[in-house]
């Protein structure tokens, strides 16, 4: 399976058209019961790498990744890895943040470990990645990551550090958004809009108090979105996008997330951006 011409084609047209950003999943693997028994559905880029490619051909739209598994890489070579591309996209980078969930890549390529070492990894790994960023060398002694006089050059374009989007919605990592997200994305999954806007406002709350302990109440954004497959596999209707970006504008969420249909997403994007965006601008 060959996805690149479509990947690129799709975010050079969001970078023409004025879409804030895109982002596109972090996997190397996925199991049956996400994926069926299609043969390529291992058939994965590397999602940094590709990055960096869309970098260099883009100017305007920020690129990033929803989400990448923290625990899956080291992430002191995560941190420079995000770096990289934030300094070839002068500034256009935005890490999603999560703490995994297909065990068929990280058996494959790393440990798989419990929800609770998993979320754990994160919040070290995300204060490791911090001060790497932010300091001039690093000597860094956690449970689970260490490093010695780690340096970090150049440090990226953005600061104090890249954009860092959340994508967790269990409680801890809930908490962990209110302490360090600058984009707190709230997964919800619910046919019913209305529900979907309950459990948003519901989760937010909870973001929004761990902020408030820590201080930084002013210092994040919300997304509202679901990735619902009828999105994708169903012709683009304007109308019931609007809808959704009008309850995403009543939840108070500065971003709305939305996948195209399939092999059609330049011309529903088309759409998105003439019907939609100027009364959001």
């Amino acid at each position: 399976m060959n996805e690149w011409p479509a990947i690129e084609e799709v975010v050079m047209a969001a970078d023409r058209l004025g879409f804030d950003g895109v982002v596109m999943p972090d996997h190397y693997m996925f199991s049956k019961e996400v994926m069926g028994i299609r043969p390529d559905r291992n058939a994965t880029l590397e999602s940094w790498i590709a990055l960096a490619v869309l970098a260099s051909r883009t100017e305007r739209v920020r690129l990033g990744t929803l989400v990448s598994p923290i625990p899956l890489r080291p992430p002191g070579l995560l941190a420079k890895m995000v770096t990289t591309v934030d300094v070839f996209s002068k500034g256009r980078v935005v890490l999603g943040v999560g703490a995994g969930w297909s065990d068929v890549e990280f058996e494959g390529y790393s440990v798989w470990d419990s929800s609770k070492v998993r979320v754990d990894k994160v919040e070290e790994g995300v204060e490791l990645m911090r001060r790497l960023w932010t300091e001039d060398a690093v000597s860094f002694e956690g449970k689970y990551y260490q490093t010695k006089n780690a340096v970090l050059e150049p440090k990226p374009v953005q600061q104090p550090h890249p954009t860092l989007l959340f994508g967790g919605h269990k409680n801890r990592m809930l908490r962990l958004a209110g302490r360090f997200a600058d984009i707190a994305y709230i997964k919800t999954a619910e046919e019913n809009l209305d529900l979907e806007c309950e459990l948003f406002e519901e989760k937010k709350a909870k973001v929004l108090q761990s902020a408030k302990e820590h201080k930084r109440s002013n210092r994040l954004a919300f997304m509202f979105g679901s990735f619902h497959f009828h999105l994708l596999y169903n012709a683009f209707d304007v109308n019931e996008c609007r809808g959704r970006v009008e309850a995403a504008e009543k939840v108070g969420a500065q971003f709305f997330l939305t996948p195209f249909p399939a092999g059609r997403q330049v011309e529903a994007m088309k759409q998105f951006a003439k019907e939609i965006m100027p009364s959001y601008r």
